[in-house]
């Protein structure tokens, strides 16, 4: 063997200098782009808004992501862009004030620590050997690959209580099943987050509903103590969440087929590889699992799941009260029974938050973006850009096309209607269009943002579970959403005539 260290060196350095010149490339290149950002910064005057170089940061996000298919790093290329915009003397400065701000949220506290102990949760019942069971069971019961599909689509619809218990649990439990038979991690993201936000959307008895039935309130849609009731008006009206379940269900009934770069994966996982290349972690630690009967294990996963719903029902659909709930009551059902001892389900607990910093990451960064759109007034831009062109009749399929296009650039499906429902809702009251197909369009479009964004929270946890990047999740799954999209934008167009 050679152990000579100058031919060693000599034998590396052809591997090295290009290596070396693509990343000079890619520095220029990008500090040529933020110069360009920095440029069109100084030509703002100060007062108003930024007009169209609103749009530049989301734009800037969507081409890196395409180009680099890595999520974090493009919204923190949108983030430093949009910071350049408004001062590049004070990028520094920003970053750290946005920073602070985010983090302070409490909105992001929230989803921090339901993130943190959903996963933990999980990593308990996978570690305890109920995820295992569950996964028997159902194999005893499913002999073909489109009745695991369907089975995964009908679980998604059963947990609809919040889309991150969705994207989570459902996925967790279903892999072993999807493995054995070779269906890709990324059509299992797919199934699973088809049923997360457009499910959620169409049950009032579910986070997005009280969230959002307190949000009309508060705008004027309608009175004091009446959200909910109008939410219900508005459910026939959801299109987008209708429609996209009658895909999913044909994608899992065989009846639509693969698309786009879903046909690549499903080809590599028939191959025997269900789990993409690049995936460092495939969802939560099983090492060490406690086999326990089938029966026993089946219940020890029906249990904290029961309990998690209902506690999250009881404390007035609050997913975190309920996790917390059902956490106790899993650590404690567990220890009883001798599954784990009350270290190895605190570490349990400790890694599975750690499994789920990568996703709380993305969703973090994701909210940095959407205060810098706001900053730049680009939401109000583009609403104030479509009002030459509202009609009674056009309303509500541009607003479901705007509505779907901003929340997907900013992946922000509850905070962008914070600044958009003060506009969007007088214009409705103005034209007289009707407020339940008004609101279906605004929810349409929050759920097809949610769905479709590659760094949406529900995009992100989907892809987690599943074990897959959030990247080869949407990069797979858009053909299926914009499809979705399309036909609801056809289908608002024959409403908005039809009620005008």
């Amino acid at each position: 063997m050679n152990t000579n260290p100058t031919l060693t060196a000599e034998a590396l350095a052809p591997q090295r200098q290009p290596d070396l010149s693509r990343r000079s490339k890619a520095i220029l290149f990008y500090s040529a782009i933020m110069a360009g950002f920095a440029y069109l910064g100084s030509l703002h005057s100060g007062d108003g808004g930024y007009g169209l170089f609103s749009l530049l940061p989301a734009v800037l996000t969507l081409c890196v992501a395409i180009v680099t298919r890595r999520s974090l790093e493009a919204i923190f290329a949108g983030v430093i862009a949009g910071l350049m915009l408004q001062n590049p003397v004070e990028v520094v400065t920003g970053l750290g004030d946005l920073s602070m701000s985010v983090v302070m949220n409490e909105t992001i506290a929230w989803i921090v620590l339901v993130c943190g102990m959903m996963g933990g949760l999980i990593n308990i019942l996978e570690r305890g050997g109920s995820v295992v069971s569950f996964g028997e069971i159902l194999a005893r019961r499913i002999k073909t690959k489109r009745g695991t599909m369907l089975t995964t689509c009908a679980l998604g619809i059963l947990v609809f209580i919040d889309d991150y218990l969705n994207s989570l649990a459902v996925s967790a439990s279903m892999k072993t099943l999807t493995d054995k038979y070779k269906i890709s991690r990324e059509k299992l993201a797919y199934l699973v987050d088809s049923t997360a936000a457009p499910v959620c959307i169409l049950v009032p008895i579910s986070t997005w509903a009280v969230y959002f039935a307190a949000l009309l309130e508060e705008n004027g849609a309608t009175a004091a103590g009446d959200g909910m009731s109008l939410y219900i008006d508005a459910i026939p009206f959801m299109a987008y969440g209708w429609i996209a379940l009658l895909v999913v269900f044909l994608v899992a009934g065989g009846v639509l087929g693969n698309l786009g770069a879903m046909k690549q994966a499903e080809r590599r996982a028939q191959q025997g590889e269900t789990i993409p290349p690049g995936v460092v972690m495939d969802g939560f630690d099983t090492s060490g699992i406690k086999r326990v009967s089938p029966i026993v294990g089946l219940i020890n996963f029906l249990l904290p799941m029961a309990v998690l719903v209902g506690a999250s029902v009881y404390y007035e659909i609050d997913l975190l009260l309920g996790a917390l709930t059902a956490s106790l009551f899993t650590m404690v059902l567990y220890y009883w029974q001798s599954l784990l001892s009350f270290g190895q389900l605190v570490d349990s607990m400790l890694d599975g938050f750690k499994v789920m910093l990568h996703p709380i990451a993305v969703v973090c960064a994701g909210f940095m973006l959407k205060d810098v759109n706001d900053q730049l007034g680009m939401t109000p831009y583009i609403i104030d850009a479509l009002t030459p062109y509202l009609s009674r009749e056009l309303l509500p399929a541009l607003v479901f096309a705007v509505m779907a296009a901003v929340v997907f650039a900013t992946g922000s499906s509850w905070g962008v209607f914070v600044v958009s429902l003060p506009i969007v809702i007088p214009m409705a009251q103005a034209l007289d269009m009707s407020m339940p197909l008004t609101v279906g369009a605004l929810l349409s479009a929050s759920a097809f943002g949610s769905h479709a964004c590659f760094f949406s929270d529900s995009t992100v946890l989907s892809a987690q579970g599943s074990g897959c990047t959030s990247m080869q999740h949407a990069w797979t799954q858009i053909p299926y959403a914009v499809l979705g999209a399309a036909i609801t934008f056809v289908a608002f167009l024959i409403l908005g005539f039809a009620f005008a």
